[in-house]
């Protein structure tokens, strides 16, 4: 099962789609594979990328970070490679889709206000892994979520990171699912976290006309991507 899923994700990023002409990077650089401790520095490009604001300490998947699905390319001899309750966020270069939370907040980029039935699937068997959905308008085949809005405030503000074709076609079972930008201090499943106001700024920062990007993983795989990206 899992040499064939390691295949299977290995054949989907050589059918990525083209890096877009991004103007915004969200950069988060790890010590090491397994650290689930980073920082996250913004950029934006003029004539040259320049840095915004200030480097941020955040923090990610509890046992670290492994290649996920996204833009980028992935060495063939990869050890860390992302899966489904691994506890690993993906390393790579991602688009960034929606911003989300519990309350109208007024900005220029995308953004959506999730309900108590808004659930992410991440259950593998279901049709509907990897999708946002409103679960009073659907075919409720799954038996594992996360539920969009509940009564902590983790997902208070956030933003979706297009991991593994969330909200597409093409999502490879199996292969991690549910990856946002969100609140909390403590490592998580996959996801990358950081203070309330910390997310609120980067929010109101984005632009989506820039085609913002989140380029992910240990500081030499950073280096790395960072020349994939013109």
């Amino acid at each position: 099962m899992i040499k064939s899923l390691v295949v299977t994700i290995l054949m989907t990023f050589t059918l990525q789609a083209q890096i877009p002409n991004t103007k915004q990077l969200i950069v988060v650089s790890t010590q090491n594979w397994s650290t689930p401790n980073g920082t996250l520095q913004r950029y934006e490009k003029t004539d040259a990328w320049h840095k915004v604001g200030k480097a941020i300490d955040i923090k990610l998947g509890r046992n670290g970070v492994g290649w996920g699905i996204g833009l980028h390319s992935i060495p063939i001899n990869a050890k860390y490679i992302k899966k489904e309750g691994d506890g690993k966020a993906p390393a790579g270069i991602f688009s960034l889709k929606q911003a989300f939370g519990y309350f109208p907040f007024v900005v220029d980029y995308p953004y959506e206000v999730y309900k108590t039935t808004d659930h992410c699937v991440d259950d593998v068997n279901s049709k509907l892994y990897n999708k946002i959905v409103d679960s009073t308008k659907v075919n409720v085949d799954y038996k594992s979520k996360e539920h969009m809005r509940f009564p902590k405030d983790y997902y208070k503000y956030g933003i979706v990171v297009n991991h593994n074709h969330i909200d597409e076609a093409g999502a490879v079972k199996g292969a991690g699912s549910c990856i946002f930008i969100h609140i909390k201090s403590v490592p998580t499943a996959g996801c990358t976290v950081m203070r309330e106001d910390e997310m609120k700024e980067i929010i109101e920062w984005l632009d989506v006309s820039s085609h913002p990007l989140l380029v992910q993983g240990t500081v030499g795989v950073v280096n790395k991507l960072m020349k994939e990206i013109k």
